[in-house]
């Protein structure tokens, strides 16, 4: 059997195993960064729902105090149409 030959069987199953955990390394960095992209736009959502529901917060309660306004008012003007009639 001659060296190269020799050296031949040796280097490419070798290499082969080089190359299938290099893949799978490489297959891992890449999940990794999908993961993190995916937590970054889940992220970015939680920030907009929070933000949308503090401004709906805001919104209901200017809601209630104009519903509070107008049942004073209506309150008000029962009063003067009882005492009327």
């Amino acid at each position: 059997m001659s060296a190269n030959l020799f050296l031949t069987t040796l280097c490419l199953p070798l290499a082969t195993i080089l190359i299938v955990f290099g893949m799978r390394y490489w297959s891992v960095v890449q999940q990794a960064k999908a993961r993190l992209a995916s937590d970054e736009a889940y992220r970015k959502t939680a920030e907009t729902a929070a933000a949308a529901e503090a401004q709906t917060a805001a919104s209901l309660a200017a809601i209630q105090a104009s519903l509070a306004e107008i049942g004073v008012r209506l309150g008000a003007v029962e009063k003067v149409l009882k005492d009327v009639g």
